[in-house]
């Protein structure tokens, strides 16, 4: 795959925010910080944080339960975590369209399904992580008048919910009209590419019957609790680590934090969100009067810690699976879709 401007942008604004976020810290004073701390509770912080994937992998099976019901947990697991891994591994976000070729090399389910049943994935990730900062923001831990780069957390809440809010409407607005819009693309399409009218068509049918999960009262209450178990167990993860270099803050802070973190990586990133993820753990922990030393400290020593687990479940399923890098290069094309794959076939 090649990196294109958009991942060589998120490699050197990594850089450049790791550097910025290390330049007034000592890395002798942060490796002392790591070597004190207890060993146990990162140990339990990174099992914390590797649990997520299976929760992340059960609620997408309730996702897809309107597109192709019964599943098993093994295809989605191992789909999960190989886009994961090329999130970790790869620029330019391919991670989620590695997680939608995935499932197609072991399922019948589209490729187009796929990939919109994780834009709805991610939908719901926005509902959760904004409902539990709102949730933070009551502890009076935190101080009211705290802001991130200028912004107040309530002004930060409050864009993140115009952006949830909006692709949540955009979505629903594709399920419940399909119709239309299939009308509207194959009018784009006469226009500019006649030649793709139907393929455009296609892919947009596809595209909403992934999103059927929307259409069932039942199934949303589901997918939205299986979020808040991911979301509360991350948490938890947050907060064990902290324990671990000693930062003594409740667990609200743990919910704030990975929201002020999750809203941070939505910009361009290096893989792994290394830079980004880092400077902002080190702003959000000062909001509780953390230390920058050892709010670095944390931020590294989680990061690296949970990710190698799933990168390597990632690693060990992509070659199982027979997938190579190019597959991702021709998923990513919209007009196109994944290369054939052979007949479905679990891997152990």
């Amino acid at each position: 795959m090649r990196i294109g401007w958009r991942g060589a942008l998120g490699i050197l604004l990594g850089v450049a925010l790791l550097a910025f976020t290390l330049r007034e810290v000592s890395i002798a004073a942060v490796w002392g910080v790591l070597r004190e701390s207890d060993p146990l509770l990162f140990a339990l912080a990174t099992v914390a944080g590797t649990l997520i994937f299976p929760l992340r992998a059960r609620r997408w099976q309730t996702i897809l339960e309107p597109v192709a019901a019964d599943i098993p947990m093994g295809p989605l697991w191992r789909s999960v975590a190989v886009g994961m891994m090329v999130t970790n591994l790869v620029p330019a976000r391919a991670g989620e369209f590695a997680r939608a070729f995935a499932l197609t090399r072991e399922t019948r389910v589209p490729f187009t399904a796929a990939f919109a049943s994780v834009a709805v994935d991610r939908v719901f990730d926005g509902i959760i992580v904004l409902a539990l900062l709102f949730v933070a923001m009551w502890d009076p831990a935190l101080a009211s008048n705290a802001s991130i780069a200028g912004y107040s957390i309530s002004q930060v809440a409050k864009i993140g919910s115009i952006a949830a809010a909006t692709g949540l409407g955009v979505l629903y607005a594709i399920v419940i009209a399909p119709e239309r819009w299939e009308a509207l693309v194959r009018a784009v399409a006469r226009r500019i590419a006649p030649k793709l009218e139907d393929r455009g068509a296609t892919l947009l049918r596809t595209f909403a019957d992934g999103l059927a999960v929307l259409r069932h009262p039942g199934r949303f209450a589901a997918v939205l609790g299986w979020t808040l178990a991911h979301w509360l167990l991350h948490a938890t993860a947050f907060w064990l680590g902290f324990k671990a270099v000693g930062i003594e803050v409740p667990l609200s802070a743990a919910l704030l934090l990975q929201g002020v973190i999750a809203f941070s990586v939505a910009l361009p990133a290096a893989p792994g969100f290394f830079g980004l993820f880092e400077v902002a753990a080190v702003a959000g922990l000062a909001l509780y009067g953390v230390d920058a030393t050892v709010a670095v400290s944390w931020a590294l020593g989680f990061h690296l810690l949970t990710f190698l687990p799933i990168t390597l479940f990632g690693l060990w399923y992509f070659a199982r699976l027979g997938m190579r890098l190019g597959d991702l290069r021709t998923s990513e094309s919209p007009a196109s879709t994944p290369p054939a794959a052979p007949p479905p076939t679990p891997a152990r």
